[in-house]
């Protein structure tokens, strides 16, 4: 039988056992070591983890976001570098899901729903140029039949010589932009080693150099005209779905901090963050992420994805806001036991950190919230 259409909860029993086997032993050499648990991504696939965002009729469950959400959340309550490969696989299926190209859903999404294909999501830039953080980084030039592609991407997650990803950039002489998915092995495109993180070092988190690289109308999700619509369309389940590896890591910190508890109590008693405010925070969290994700399964119209989206963005700000929070009153709990180089504390203040600066990073989400506030504000 396929995995990933027995029932919700023997799925759900089979992903836990295989992270208690097969992820969490090797936490310590993904963080310190940087070792990408690709044998545990496809495992994680063959039991339906990555199925959720992905329709049956493309080989995945339908179960939507939040589905996809609780499943990121439970590898996130012992790995956030691995919870975040699930994050950049799942969107790149959901951008492709969301597209209307029906020929590249059907080529691509049965393998990224069962985990035979892995792939990433490059619009980090994407985002930031667009809303003038930064300058573009790639630019395409329509020729016949498709797009060449020039330019270097800095970092992009979940790759290697075989997976794919999405990305876009502006056309040049058009300015809008085009969105399209890439080969890994592509001519043209290499994969280049560049920077290595203080966490999340087993992300296979790599330089993307585009050169001359071509681009078939077959590879497109959203040529300049379709764009902005497109952006619309997954820009909100993009950002809800980061919400999971934080709910992962804050369940995690409030059981370390019940563990230090048990014997250190009398004296953390005192720490500003105890569990109880903590858990009363996170069931807030967890309740606004589930509503918001059944609102985007349910397929809301154009017109109200600009008010829902700013809502996931006031919402991706509290749970960032909130991871900070609650690793930092681990460690504190934790006190020296936690400051050891392998300790768990230790890992989830810097994995905290990172759901802090990923794109959108905490005082990105702040700028385009006051600035949607004030478009909103003026009518």
């Amino acid at each position: 039988m396929n995995a990933i259409l027995e029932t919700p909860a023997v799925a759900s029993a089979e992903i836990a056992r295989l992270i208690e086997r097969e992820l969490a032993p090797r936490v310590a050499a993904i963080d310190l070591d940087g070792e990408y648990p690709e044998a545990f991504l496809r495992a994680f696939g063959r039991l339906g983890g990555f199925a959720g965002v992905v329709a049956a009729g493309f080989g995945g469950n339908g179960r939507g976001l939040s589905d996809t959400i609780e499943q990121m959340a439970k590898v996130g309550e012992t790995c956030l570098s691995t919870a975040f490969t699930v994050w950049c696989q799942t969107a790149c299926a959901r951008y492709i899901q969301l597209s209307g190209n029906a020929a590249l859903q059907a080529e691509l999404l049965p393998g990224l729903a069962d985990g035979t294909l892995l792939g990433g999501t490059g619009l980090s830039n994407t985002l930031k140029s667009c809303c003038e953080i930064e300058r573009f980084r790639l630019s395409a030039r329509r020729v016949d039949g498709g797009y060449e592609i020039d330019g270097t991407l800095p970092w992009v997650s979940n790759l290697g010589d075989e997976h794919v990803f999405v990305t876009g950039c502006p056309v040049e002489g058009d300015g809008r932009l085009v969105f399209f998915a890439v080969r890994c092995d592509q001519t043209g495109f290499r994969l280049v080693e560049g920077a290595h993180f203080t966490a999340l070092e087993g992300t296979r988190t790599l330089a993307c150099q585009f050169r001359g690289v071509r681009i078939d109308d077959r590879r497109v999700l959203a040529h300049p005209d379709e764009a902005a619509a497109y952006l619309a369309r997954i820009q909100p389940g993009m950002i809800l779905a980061q919400l999971g590896m934080g709910i992962g890591l804050v369940r995690d910190c409030i059981r370390l901090i019940e563990q230090t508890d048990r014997s250190h109590g009398h004296i953390n008693c005192h720490e500003t963050d105890q569990a109880a405010e903590l858990r009363d925070a996170l069931a807030a969290a967890e309740a606004g992420t589930f509503r918001l994700a059944a609102r985007l399964d349910a397929g809301p119209a154009a017109d109200e994805l600009p008010a829902l989206l700013l809502e996931v963005l006031r919402l991706r700000l509290a749970g960032g806001e909130l991871s900070l929070r609650a690793a930092q009153a681990a460690m504190l709990h934790q006190g020296a036991r936690g400051y050891l180089r392998t300790a768990t504390a230790q890992r989830r203040l810097r994995e905290a950190y990172f759901i802090a600066i990923v794109t959108p990073a905490l005082k990105h989400l702040r700028r385009e919230i006051a600035r949607r506030e004030g478009l909103l504000a003026s009518g």
